[in-house]
């Protein structure tokens, strides 16, 4: 017989991938608790600067199902056209929401406001047991449970352990999971600006020679801008003035939205993809960017986390006598291979391909642009995978409760 265990899963990292799988079981008769090494009674106020985070369509859904999503609607962008191009060439892809039947293809919500909506359910879940601020610093796998040892000196064990503390996972390295990294040798800045011309509702992709920019539309006329330079370029952008920035962001992206006005707070951070191999520790499981780090053009990094949490948080209520038996985690590394490796070959493969000087692989991919938007088949494919709707739906996605 088993031994009884504190709790039947235990969380690392109330972040947004760890507090929706927290959050996904609320209902279930199960033991959680959550390990955050922030205080979570501390919220950031919502500003000019919030940070944006785009919602595939299928995350939507599955926010809908685990009721969260009336309490984002109110501040949420909705995304009724996606327009792709590449800067200095004539090849361009558009989508609207209109011509695939859904009321938009994605929704653009702020960090803070997400943050917000996500810690008021945390503290209304009966059946969990929130540890804040408090951090992990070692843990054994044994047979039928985990010993999990927290920095305040206490020891609690669970039936499964749940990897949700981001892209510097400790859990993962403490675990000595294999992982494979690539530099990009490129930095994504970060800032909201507001343009002459309304965005109405429309995300720009545009590709250029030292790597993608993708402006999102926010609420208040506001977009919020991520653009990808080479390393080094970074500093030259970040120091100078507004009035210089603002010229130069002209110049990358053009006048399809008039003048840039405004920029807010500039920020920065270096790009690489991140991917883990299947672990090979038994009760383990990883979610989110502690699983994987995209480079993020076409934005598919907490929608591919979002997805991770709505297939673990299926099983886990499909299996509640013993949530982290090592065949129903490899059953979940099993099911999100074929989802991960996809998203991965395709961010990567953009960066590779959009990211380049050639210019034979320039003409190229103008034409594979144009094709692209005249090809309804491929269209409807590439929206698909847009909407985070391509291969199989786990049932919170369906809009069917675990």
């Amino acid at each position: 017989m088993s031994q009884q265990t504190d709790y039947d899963l235990i969380i690392v990292g109330a972040g947004m991938a760890g507090a929706s799988l927290a959050l996904a079981l609320k209902n279930q008769p199960l033991r959680v608790a959550l390990i955050e090494s922030r205080s979570l009674q501390s919220h950031a106020q919502p500003g000019f600067d919030d940070r944006a985070i785009a919602l595939s369509y299928g995350s939507q859904r599955i926010l809908q199902t685990m009721g969260l999503w009336p309490s984002l609607a109110a501040t949420a962008t909705p995304i009724e056209h996606i327009h792709v191009s590449d800067r200095g060439h004539f090849g361009t892809t558009r989508l609207s929401a209109g011509k695939h039947h859904v009321p938009a293809l994605g929704q653009v919500v702020t960090a803070s406001h997400f943050g917000q909506v996500l810690n008021a359910a945390l503290q209304a879940a009966d059946n969990l047991d929130i540890f804040s601020p408090e951090s992990v610093t070692d843990f054994e796998t044994l047979t039928d449970q985990v010993q999990v040892s927290l920095q305040g000196g206490q020891q609690i064990s669970t039936r499964l352990l749940v990897a949700a503390d981001g892209a510097q996972s400790a859990i993962r390295q403490l675990s000595q999971t294999p992982t494979q990294q690539t530099h990009y040798q490129q930095v994504a800045i970060t800032t909201n600006v507001i343009t002459e011309r309304p965005h109405q509702n429309c995300a720009y992709e545009r590709f250029t020679n030292t790597g993608p920019m993708a402006l999102l539309p926010m609420s208040e006329q506001r977009s919020s801008l991520v653009w990808t330079v080479r390393e080094g370029e970074e500093d030259a952008l970040l120091d100078c003035d507004m009035a210089t920035f603002l010229q130069r962001l002209q110049a990358r992206f053009g006048w399809r939205l008039g003048a840039f006005e405004y920029a807010g707070k500039r920020s920065s951070y270096p790009l690489s993809l991140l991917e883990v191999k299947a672990t090979q520790n038994n009760r383990l499981a990883l979610i989110g960017n502690a699983a994987h780090s995209l480079h993020p053009i076409a934005g598919q990094g907490f929608n591919l986390g979002l997805r991770d949490v709505a297939v673990l948080a299926e099983m886990i209520a499909a299996h509640p006598s013993d949530c982290g038996d090592p065949d129903v985690i490899h059953a979940y590394q099993m099911q999100r291979r074929s989802d991960h490796r996809q998203a991965i070959r395709a961010t990567d493969g953009l960066v590779r391909l959009f990211s380049n000087d050639n210019p034979l692989l320039a003409h190229g991919r103008a034409l594979g642009l144009t094709l692209l938007d005249m090809l309804p088949p491929l269209k409807n494919q590439l929206a698909h995978q847009s909407m985070g709707l391509a291969g199989r739906q786990p049932r919170l996605m369906r809009g069917l409760p675990l």
